[in-house]
């Protein structure tokens, strides 16, 4: 599955709707050290979208996305 990302933090955003699970992403990210990877797993679809443009503006790296399950898992790199 994803045995090659090593994983540093996990958060579980699961029922939660926009924005909230980028709000928690974003404070969750902010606590790890540059180059350590969160898993954030959502059931918002919005989370998408959310995130990739999320990513883009902050400067962060989505390394990967899993879809599944009524489920959506993020891995995201920090690199600011």
């Amino acid at each position: 599955m994803s045995a090659d990302i090593k994983v540093d933090s996990t958060l579980d955003a699961k029922g939660l709707s926009c924005p909230l699970p980028i709000l928690k992403t974003k404070k969750a990210v902010e606590a790890l050290g540059k180059d350590q990877v969160l898993k954030v797993v959502t059931t918002d679809p919005g989370s998408k979208n959310d995130m990739a443009s999320w990513a883009k503006r902050t400067g962060n790296e989505i390394l990967k996305v899993e879809e599944g399950g009524g489920t959506f898992t993020f891995f995201i790199k920090k690199t600011a």
